[in-house]
């Protein structure tokens, strides 16, 4: 028997799937009770299982360091994390509804620019904007959509409720591990999806396709559609293979397209094919440089053109960015507000804005317990965790805010929820996650039931990104009141 759910401490956090030791969490009861029917041999047999199918399934993630690029298998815990669905179909709602104004808020910035007039977002804040395109002003996306995939970061603080942490508007990675997690998962323990009403996640390659066949500027039954990736040394390039293959769609690189008459075409043995819509996995300044950056061999020269003429449509439209900025994110709910004349459903973090001299004067004063982030990086690069810094790191920040205030927000170190994670053969630890759900907006509107969880795999830690050393689980959506 596997009797460490008995002792299992789930220290000052919220534990996902424990309230106290020996107790789960009503979603997690049947998991619970199937895994403590297993032994410690049992446990760590299914994990060298579960490594062994995350090699033989070719699931890899790459680090970008200093040797070079380097391969790494997908590092996978196989205690799933559990949620239930009537907490879920809120926070679905939430996410539907921030999508939604986020569209309508860069379609504006893009237009009349009405919420700047309004007062509502300081124009300070757009001047010094780093991804607004002013070549896609004046510019009309298909349904006014100009993020199509959203992958919007979720946490759980002390209370057990979710708060949106961050928004990912350019080009969202992560939701093929998802999917691997799930098969993974299926095969390492399939006796608890046949006693618990588990969501299923595999529509999701469907429903991306739907997503990008709606945009067509061509209304023909089978539009060509294309995933454009920068290379095999992209960090997601595995993604881009994964998602290609399983729409049915071509994985291009930008040689492989050539702009004709304000016309996107694909190269093939056969000659040119026209291309209706181009899902891009190149950040917006690598895209066209006949516009961008002239140096890049990555895009496609003229691809803005044939966009701004209607004839293909990009997903995520270049510009999408605008609303993928930390200091916009502090002012989504006002943006919620403004648009939709409705309260956010799923509530920010709290957030303080360096550029406002007294909440400068604030976070300049409580560095060692707050968090800093620049406003445009991801993956969790070029921040301060307060708490785990030191002197000279809080000094180092003090000095970049004080520089460049309008580039850094700070937040409360939160008390990140938990969950178990086995460490070693067979141990059973508490390790802190997040979630990163997606959500599609075109025509209709989609989000995933979970997402990704990743995990922190070193005790202690808050940063759950695979190249910093972060994991990740199968989040299941479970049905707490089926039959």
């Amino acid at each position: 028997m596997w009797t460490k759910w008995n002792t299992y401490a789930t220290g000052d956090f919220f534990d996902e799937l424990m309230s106290s030791p020996g107790n789960p969490r009503k979603p997690a009861r049947k998991l619970v009770s199937y895994l403590k029917t297993l032994s410690d041999k049992d446990i760590a047999a299914r994990k060298l299982a579960a490594e062994a199918t995350v090699r033989d399934m070719g699931v890899t993630f790459t680090v970008y360091s200093d040797e070079g690029n380097i391969d790494r298998a997908w590092p996978f815990d196989i205690v799933p994390r559990t949620i239930s669905k009537q907490q879920w179909e809120v926070t679905a709602a939430g996410l539907k509804q921030r999508l939604q104004a986020l569209n309508m808020f860069i379609d504006d910035l893009y237009h009349k620019q009405k919420i700047v007039k309004d007062k509502v977002l300081p124009a300070y804040i757009l001047e010094q904007s780093k991804n607004f395109r002013k070549e896609c002003v004046g510019i009309s996306p298909p349904f006014g959509v100009w993020a199509h995939i959203c992958g919007t970061d979720l946490v759980r603080d002390k209370d057990g409720e979710f708060y949106v942490l961050e928004d990912n508007l350019r080009v969202p990675s992560g939701v093929a591990y998802m999917l691997e997690n799930r098969a993974i998962t299926k095969r390492i323990l399939p006796e608890v999806f046949e006693i618990a009403d588990i969501a299923p996640v595999d529509d999701y390659p469907a429903r991306l396709f739907d997503t990008l066949r709606s945009l067509s500027p061509r209304k023909v039954k089978k539009p060509v559609i294309v995933v454009l990736t920068p290379g095999i040394y992209n960090s997601a390039y595995f993604e881009h293979a994964f998602l290609a293959q399983q729409m049915g769609a071509e994985l291009v690189e930008g040689s492989d397209l050539i702009v004709q008459d304000d016309t996107v075409y694909m190269k093939t043995i056969s000659g040119l094919e026209r291309v209706d819509v181009i899902y891009r996995r190149i950040d917006d300044l690598f895209l066209d440089p006949e516009v961008f950056n002239k140096e890049s061999t990555l895009g496609v020269a003229g691809i803005l053109r044939a966009w701004k003429k209607g004839n293909v449509a990009l997903a995520n439209a270049p510009g999408a960015g605008v609303a993928d900025d930390k200091v916009v994110y502090a002012f989504v709910p006002q943006i919620i507000k403004y648009y939709l004349d409705q309260d956010a459903i799923v509530p920010n973090v709290e957030t303080y804005l360096c550029y406002d001299d007294k909440q400068r004067e604030y976070v300049l004063a409580n560095l060692d317990k707050l968090v800093v982030k620049p406003a445009n990086e991801s993956g969790g690069y070029g921040m301060l965790v307060g708490p785990h810094s030191t002197k000279k790191d809080r000094e180092t920040f003090a000095g970049l805010i004080k520089a460049n205030p309008r580039n850094y927000i700070a937040q409360p170190t939160l008390a990140l929820s938990t969950a178990p994670t086995i460490i070693g053969k067979s141990d059973l630890e508490p390790r802190h996650l997040d979630l990163r759900p997606f959500i599609l907006q075109a025509e209709n509107q989609y989000v995933t039931t979970g997402g990704l969880t990743r995990v922190a795999l070193r005790k202690g830690s808050l940063v759950v990104n695979s190249s910093q050393g972060g994991g990740s689980k199968d989040t299941w959506i479970v049905d707490t009141e089926a039959k």
